[in-house]
């Protein structure tokens, strides 16, 4: 029997494989003769570094650079020595909750994000796979584009700075010193918005609020983004604003379309492709995935929902574990999870279920009953 294992973090307690191997041992103690094969599932946001990281066989790379507010911060990116690829996330360096009480919209950057890119790219990556969710800034990505190499002008040939409140300045656009090996790279973003860059639907008025953005700043801030969008057209005559996700992460997701000409696409999908799954689902007859918590919220697209999907295109059955189980769950089941279970086995308090030896005990010795009631139907 061939076993595919791909679920989520349980946040707080177990990475992604450390989960996946926990079933796997509980699998291999009530089938030893089984082939099992675990792989690292995330759907693009946080924790996606992690798990890519340590299901692709990477390693973990520190860097110092400026946070939102730009004071420095300590960011994550993962690098995958072989395939020279990089995964990051936005949010490690310009990230919502690394800004106070007081958020400042207009002076938050995503200069962090381009000195993460340019470490990497110095490091040897071509291939970068970033999840943007999470972000502070509502800058159009001209902070991170500054770290880049890009070059933003007035009217005086002045550089108009690295924010949000710098876009309505810019007259010209300058690309003598973008890094040349920007050229040898791809980047694939995960994106799970489909809002343009400006207008009612935009990034501003949307997804500006939680960021400090108030009723009077809306218009002119909206303006600006429109403002710097025509100004890299004329330029560079890139024409990206209206593309789906152009309003992403604070207009973050048009910069890397129409600067970096990346490709965008939902978090679980750009995972599911970099961990090459659909190859492994090739053979499946059961797989098992889950989440810290399986309720109506994961049937609306999250990770386990998009792992069900596919393993139903080879013909396999579904299986999810889970920290807990609330009501609503039962739509799981609509969207192709045969089968749910809670790996609680005693009544405890949470931080003591969410401890990581005893949730590795619980998802094993689970899974290892599970798999013995599959065994003994298959008989």
């Amino acid at each position: 029997m061939k076993i595919v294992i791909a679920i989520d973090s349980l946040k707080g307690s177990l990475s992604s494989m450390e989960a996946g191997n926990a079933i796997k041992e509980g699998v291999l103690k009530a089938d030893p003769d089984a082939q099992v094969l675990v792989k690292p599932l995330a759907d693009g946001g946080e924790g996606t570094t992690e798990a890519l990281s340590e299901g692709l066989g990477g390693e973990l790379v520190q860097v110092e650079v400026h946070g939102p507010m730009d004071t420095p911060v300590t960011a994550a990116y993962g690098w995958i020595r072989e395939s020279k690829t990089a995964v990051l996330e936005m949010a490690a360096a310009a990230g919502i909750t690394l800004v106070g009480k007081e958020k400042q919209p207009l002076h938050a950057t995503t200069y962090g994000v381009g000195e993460m890119i340019r470490d990497a790219v110095k490091l040897g990556c071509r291939d970068f796979v970033i999840g943007i969710g999470g972000s502070a800034t509502n800058d159009c990505g001209i902070g991170m584009l500054t770290a880049l190499g890009y070059e933003f002008l007035d009217a005086s040939e002045n550089s108009v700075g690295i924010d949000a409140d710098a876009l309505k300045d810019v007259a010209r656009i300058r690309t003598d010193h973008v890094m040349p090996e920007l050229e040898e790279c791809s980047f694939r973003v995960a994106c799970d918005v489909t809002n343009p860059l400006c207008g009612p639907n935009g990034a501003t008025f949307i997804y500006g609020p939680q960021k400090g953005v108030t009723e009077e700043m809306k218009e002119k801030l909206d303006q600006d983004l429109g403002h710097f969008a025509e100004v890299t057209k004329r330029c560079l005559g890139a024409d990206c604003a209206d593309m789906e996700g152009a309003g992403a992460a604070g207009g973050l997701g048009y910069a890397f379309m129409a600067y970096l000409k990346a490709d965008l696409r939902p978090g679980i999908d750009l995972v599911l492709e970099a961990v090459d799954m659909n190859e492994a689902m090739k053979g499946a007859d059961l797989v098992f995935t889950g989440e810290g918590r399986l309720d109506h919220q994961t049937a609306m697209g999250k990770a386990p929902v998009g792992i069900a999907a596919l393993a139903k295109k080879h013909g396999a059955a579904v299986i999810a574990f889970a920290g807990s189980v609330a009501d609503g769950a039962e739509a799981c089941n609509e969207k192709g999870i045969d089968a749910y279970f809670p790996i609680l086995r005693q009544v405890v308090t949470l931080d003591e279920a969410m401890e990581p030896q005893r949730a590795r005990q619980n998802m094993a010795k689970t899974a290892e009953q599970v798999m013995r009631l599959v065994e003994a139907v298959r008989r």
